[in-house]
């Protein structure tokens, strides 16, 4: 159906090279000290940054950091998870996200994911809270915001942080309120491939002091400077190196200025795609809850094997072949499936991640059992079984681009008795 290669999804401009200029004239392309000091906190770029997105989300405070990971583990040691605790966390998503967790010594125990928005499953959250449970890790899946006020106020009830994976959905709202202010953290992520990047990067949103505090700390070696602000807890208070650079943090500031209007430009083109695939018969598009805007990092599209009469990755492969690869790199924007529910992974299979005796999943520190067992997540498993994920709508994709894609699922829908 198309010959020309799809346009590379590369949005930095004139803006950006001012700004790393900008920086690089300054002379400082790293003003952290790991002691107490202003510049504990970083230089003009990363204040600038962080003032940016507060501005931006409406959050109190931002707290910048190398990457969307660091952030998440930063979270983790905020929110005082040690040995023989449990985080809820979704076993579809990054890796990163239940890793966090792990690098705390703590447990995840997996919830499934509602099957529409493919978000924390809000009941099987509840019947998996336990005494030892201190905190959920929620993630924004492709772009949709999770059910954040039932999730807090179930928090509430069993007093329990809240940490926002929204790696994946910047600009996304919920009930008229911007993702960055909803759960007690939330961690954006500025990596390549997301909405914005300044090539590696992330920033922690919260409007607590003390978890701002205890996520600068970690930040930045806090060990060293406990004494001189006087930390009473100092439970998860010695640091890490996660600091951004100011060369990062200028991009990453005119990046953000940029965000809105990449985002529309996603969400026109979602919307296109959804209506026209739609009227494919075992099509089904994505679900957009009439109180989120999703920020559509990729577009899903649930597929009925049985109703279309091929197969899955048979129709994907197809379909492949009849659009070009992008620009910019040398796989479709078109796959069968995300990724593999992370409790299959050997790592939770075999359940070693410390040494090779099972810590921190089995042990005397630990008075739980973890369920790492196939099918443990029925849902997530059927999802990724049905679900196709697509990157066509990114930016600077057309409309008459959506055209091509919405025509090559149609000739292959059309042929695919041939595809039998």
């Amino acid at each position: 159906m198309r010959t020309k290669l799809f346009p590379a999804h590369n949005f930095i401009g004139e803006e950006e090279k001012e700004a790393a200029h900008r920086a690089l004239n300054s002379g400082n392309l790293s003003q952290f000290i790991g002691g107490w000091h202003d510049d504990f906190f970083g230089g003009p770029e990363i204040k600038r940054f962080e003032k940016a997105w507060c501005d931006y989300t409406g959050a109190k405070h931002a707290v910048s950091v190398n990457s969307n990971t660091s952030g998440l583990c930063a979270a983790v040691g905020a929110a005082d998870v040690g040995p023989g605790d449990e985080v809820l966390v979704v076993p579809y998503t990054m890796v990163a996200t239940a890793t966090a967790i792990v690098t705390y010594n703590a447990v995840p125990v997996f919830v499934d994911i509602d099957p529409e928005t493919f978000c924390m499953d809000t009941e099987d959250m509840k019947r998996k809270i336990t005494p030892r449970t201190k905190a959920i890790m929620v993630v924004d899946l492709f772009g949709h915001p999770a059910d954040m006020d039932t999730i807090m106020e179930v928090a509430k009830q069993h007093d329990l942080i809240v940490i926002e994976d929204s790696a994946q959905s910047p600009g996304g709202t919920y009930k008229g309120r911007k993702v960055g202010t909803l759960a007690h953290m939330t961690i954006f992520s500025l990596n390549y491939h997301k909405h914005i990047h300044c090539g590696e990067g992330g920033v922690v949103m919260t409007d607590d002091d003390e978890l701002c505090t205890r996520l600068q700390l970690i930040r930045n070696h806090g060990e060293a400077v406990v004494p001189d602000i006087k930390v009473k807890n100092l439970s998860n208070t010695f640091g890490w190196n996660l600091r951004l650079t100011e060369i990062s943090a200028a991009i990453g500031t005119a990046q953000l200025a940029k965000l809105d209007g990449l985002l529309d430009h996603r969400i026109e083109n979602a919307n296109f795609l959804n209506e026209e695939l739609g009227k494919i018969p075992g099509i089904t598009p994505p679900v957009v809850k009439y109180d989120s805007k999703h920020s559509y990092y990729v577009q899903s599209f649930m597929y009925d094997a049985e109703l279309v009469g091929v197969p899955r990755d048979t129709f994907v492969e197809a379909v492949s072949a009849e659009i070009p690869l992008p620009e910019d790199r040398e796989f479709p924007l078109i796959s069968p499936g995300y990724v593999t529910p992370i409790y299959l992974l050997p790592m939770y299979q075999q359940k070693i991640a410390y040494g090779k005796n099972h810590y921190p999943f089995e042990g005397d520190h630990y008075e739980g059992e973890a369920n790492y067992a196939p099918g443990c997540c029925p849902v997530t498993e059927k999802v990724n079984a049905q679900i196709i994920t697509t990157e066509f709508m990114r930016p600077p994709c057309t409309l008459e681009d959506m055209k091509d894609v919405v025509d090559a699922f149609n000739k292959v829908y059309t042929h695919r008795d041939t595809l039998r």
